[in-house]
């Protein structure tokens, strides 16, 4: 049986973007007669206070959305993903690291943009004596160790795609200084013992799957079917983003209902000739792969 999920992070209100990737996550899995389950992605403490995490699942009951088990709260499974660390560590794949923020800023290997770096490996070889005198002064993340080969998969949506890790993102974290969890532990932890055998997610994690994917492998849980999904983007064809406050739920309940939401969403994926109210079981029976574009999305002019 297929089990898909959605896995918002409740740092800001639900947006049309977040909305569209968990209808078609929903759509995808209830399609196929499969199980649909919520989790939410609030590790980084700080910054998922309690009350948006209520708000995000009252918003998904809004639009009509149903889950198949109680929503998954990371922020109280640390002693699982310690768990899962400590086999890594047993076979030898992780290592602690002190570098700065500063300190990756000046590493010499190419970087993939002003807060993504191919980590050079700064930490990998310490001495367990370095190792004990640094942590004297400073708390380490700890890095998985990747390995030099390529990791390639067919998505079930963008088609092929592959990665040499080594040469592409580097050694990366699964836990961080500050002691928070890093996201590609938690995400490949949360799927595997949740059963999770179809990840729908947005475009811009794509390049994360073989990391996950490696993870995965190391410990000896299945690979789900990945489809990353088009991007939904403004009239300018700016992405949406909960820090800018774009088209959320606090603004769009107020104008909109439910019905009308998702079929100007459903829309603008490729699932309606014309936007028009579509409740979720509406558009079950709609629902394709096929008739999802694979470039990113405009909004429908009723936004406007």
């Amino acid at each position: 049986m297929i089990t898909g999920r959605f896995a918002p992070t409740p740092s800001g209100r639900l947006h049309l973007g977040n909305i569209l990737c968990a209808m078609l996550a929903y759509l995808s899995a209830r399609s196929q007669g499969g199980r649909f389950l919520l989790r939410i992605e609030d590790i980084d403490i700080p910054r998922c206070p309690e009350h948006l995490t209520r708000q995000a699942v009252e918003d998904l009951r809004w639009l009509g959305f149903t889950w198949d088990e109680e929503p998954l709260i990371q922020s109280r499974r640390s002693g699982i993903y310690q768990h899962y660390l400590d086999l890594l560590t047993e076979k030898g794949l992780t290592y602690p690291c002190f570098c700065t923020r500063a300190q990756l800023h000046a590493s010499v290997a190419p970087n993939l943009g002003d807060t993504q770096f191919i980590y050079a490996g700064t930490c990998a070889a310490l001495s367990p004596d370095e190792v004990r005198e640094r942590m004297k002064t400073r708390s380490p993340a700890i890095r998985l160790r990747v390995p030099d080969r390529e990791i390639a998969f067919e998505d079930a949506h963008c088609g092929p795609w592959r990665e040499n890790l080594a040469r592409d993102c580097g050694d990366f974290i699964l836990k961080r200084s500050d002691g928070l969890w890093g996201y590609q532990l938690a995400v490949v932890v949360d799927d595997a013992l949740s059963g999770v055998n179809e990840v729908v997610r947005g475009r811009d994690i794509l390049s994360a799957t073989p990391r996950q994917m490696y993870l995965l492998e190391q410990l000896g849980f299945p690979i789900p079917r990945y489809a990353h999904i088009p991007l939904l983007t403004d009239s300018q064809g700016r992405r949406l983003a909960k820090r800018d406050r774009d088209l959320d739920l606090s603004a769009l309940a107020r104008r909109f209902t439910p019905e009308e939401i998702l079929g100007a969403l459903a829309f603008s994926a490729g699932l309606l000739e014309e936007p028009r109210p579509m409740t979720l079981e509406g558009l079950i029976p709609l629902f394709r792969w096929s008739s999802v574009k694979t470039e990113d999305l405009r909004l429908p002019d009723f936004t406007s």
